[in-house]
């Protein structure tokens, strides 16, 4: 029961940022993604940065215990990621920003959520035909790392680096562009 009030509690708090930041509004992230409007860009880069530095030194100092869980790296995966940017692109929806959006009544978002379970119902149709084909040959022996996680059987990308130096050095970098970025709507 605690688990469904958190999930929800979080559910509306995410939905809430979403729509105060202007990731619910569908032409801000056509917009960014055409490269004309930054304000969604160093949103998107404070907080991948802000969470990440927070998550790896509290994971250095002991304090949290992350489960770093590797998912298997194939070619549908970036098939996959090829189709959801053209549908981000093309609607300036996403599944998150869908349901926040849905949530304002806009009937759009409703036809992105529809379709996006559609899609979903259709690879479940077709995914015995196509189990076997190019598009689950694995990359990287199919699971693969940056650096080393502390996790053994994965492929690791860059030897000999620490996981804090890189994920660190991301996440600074990130913090560093966000602010760098102009803060008018004009890339």
């Amino acid at each position: 029961m605690t688990q469904t009030v958190l999930a929800i509690v979080f559910g509306l708090l995410f939905g809430f940022v979403l729509y105060r930041s202007g990731a619910a509004n569908p032409q801000r992230i056509i917009d960014m993604l055409r490269l004309k409007d930054a304000h969604l860009v160093k949103v998107i880069l404070m907080a991948i940065g802000t969470s990440s530095l927070l998550l790896f030194i509290s994971a250095n100092m002991g304090l949290i215990a992350p489960h770093f869980s590797v998912k298997t790296a194939y070619v549908g995966v970036v098939v996959g990621a090829v189709i959801f940017g053209a549908g981000w692109a093309l609607s300036g929806f996403c599944l998150g920003t869908s349901v926040a959006v849905a949530g304002t009544g806009r009937k759009d978002a409703w036809v992105f959520i529809l379709g996006g379970l559609l899609g979903a119902f259709v690879y479940m149709v077709i995914y015995s035909d196509i189990k076997d084909t190019v598009l689950f040959d694995k990359l990287f022996d199919g699971k693969a790392t940056l650096v080393d996680t502390g996790v053994s059987n994965y492929h690791i990308l860059i030897e000999g680096v620490s996981t804090m130096s890189v994920a660190g050095g991301l996440a600074i970098l990130f913090i560093i562009i966000a602010f760098i970025l102009p803060a008018s709507k004009k890339i």
